[in-house]
């Protein structure tokens, strides 16, 4: 999926319906962990990347591996922007320009965000956790709760005064530019986007998850390649070999998983159900692989690249918190009960 080859004199950033993911690495490598750089490329590249389900979906998270190999920052900010340019995209809505975009709709317990109907639309009003970046971008979608115990999207306008990011909460090592902790909002007009429950019920909703899986993978590779050329600058002994066996195995397997989603999304034939399904097969396959890669990688090279190489050091750092998306044993429980269930309607899985 990822090719890090210098990109050629000249190479444009997507070449017509290919992804040139030579040029995307190339884009993102200075980026070095800045969130304002990587804002600015969002902006520039997030419009031409193609959105998942269209038949290109296996480009998205080629472009998207590219970009987290280089720089996971990279690769984190531009997923969520184009995440929400494709959830405009399926509600049949505009895509306003030169606009840049998060998705907030985690929840936690104590703190809740509600919208209201006003004169003059909704409005929001509450606490709202794991924000990413919302000190610096322009708009949002934002999941609120509705009368009836609902749940529905809404876009917002990030600078509104109604708009209160809390900065003070962000301790990170990894992802450290890409703050996201709770903002609070005190009656924000809101736009809808969608019906109730539109957003969960969507299968692009698990397709979207998938994609942070690429960047996932993407990041592992660029871990990974810290091990390949440690054996190119010295021969490697057995013990080495086999982690380099072992990471190449791992690596393969997320791969394929990714590939072998993109289509089965691409097909048009998964509804929801199948989607959720899908998705939390493919995050489980390449959040292991990744883990794996980092305690191989970690095991085979030891304490000195993550002292004395940035690069190096900031990657492991932000893959591993990145990873913390996922639900580890959790979402392994989720997936056997969907598991069973379709078993129980006659739907073997194996």
């Amino acid at each position: 999926m990822v090719d890090a080859a210098p990109p050629s004199e000249g190479a444009p950033l997507l070449g017509g319906r290919t992804i040139d993911a030579d040029a995307l690495f190339a884009q993102a490598i200075p980026i070095r962990g800045s969130a304002t750089a990587a804002i600015d490329l969002a902006r520039r590249i997030g419009s031409q990347l193609p959105r998942p389900g269209s038949g290109r979906t296996l480009d998205l998270w080629r472009a998207l591996a590219a970009l987290s190999a280089a720089d996971l920052t990279a690769g984190r900010v531009v997923e969520a922007h184009t995440d929400a340019l494709s959830i405009l995209d399926q509600a049949g809505l505009p895509i306003p320009a030169d606009r840049t975009w998060g998705v907030f709709a985690a929840e936690a317990s104590g703190v809740r965000l509600d919208a209201t109907v006003a004169a003059g639309g909704f409005r929001l009003t509450g606490t709202k956790p794991w924000c990413s970046l919302a000190g610096h971008l322009d708009s949002a979608l934002v999941t609120a709760h509705t009368d009836g115990g609902h749940r529905r999207l809404f876009s917002l306008d990030l600078r509104d005064a109604g708009v209160t990011v809390q900065r003070d909460s962000w301790f990170a090592a990894g992802l450290r530019e890409v703050e996201s902790g709770p903002v609070h909002f005190d009656d924000v007009a809101a736009e809808p986007v969608g019906a109730d429950e539109w957003y969960l019920d969507r299968p692009g909703f698990s397709w979207g998850g998938a994609g942070v899986a690429a960047c996932w993978y993407g990041g592992a590779v660029g871990v990974a390649r810290a091990l390949l050329s440690s054996a190119r600058r010295r021969e490697p002994d057995q013990i080495a070999q086999s982690h380099i066996g072992a990471v190449d195995i791992a690596l393969g397997s997320a791969r394929r998983a990714l590939e072998a989603a993109a289509q089965a999304i691409d097909s048009g034939h998964l509804d929801r159900e199948k989607s959720s399904v899908l998705a939390e097969r493919v995050r489980t396959t390449v959040a292991d692989a990744a883990e794996a890669v980092l305690t191989r990688v970690g095991h085979a090279l030891g304490p000195a690249p993550l002292a004395f190489d940035e690069i190096h050091a900031r990657r492991v750092a932000d893959l591993t918190i990145y990873l913390r998306q996922h639900h580890a044993e959790r979402d392994e429980a989720a997936l056997g009960r969907a598991v069973v269930a379709a078993d129980a309607e006659g739907e073997p899985p194996w």
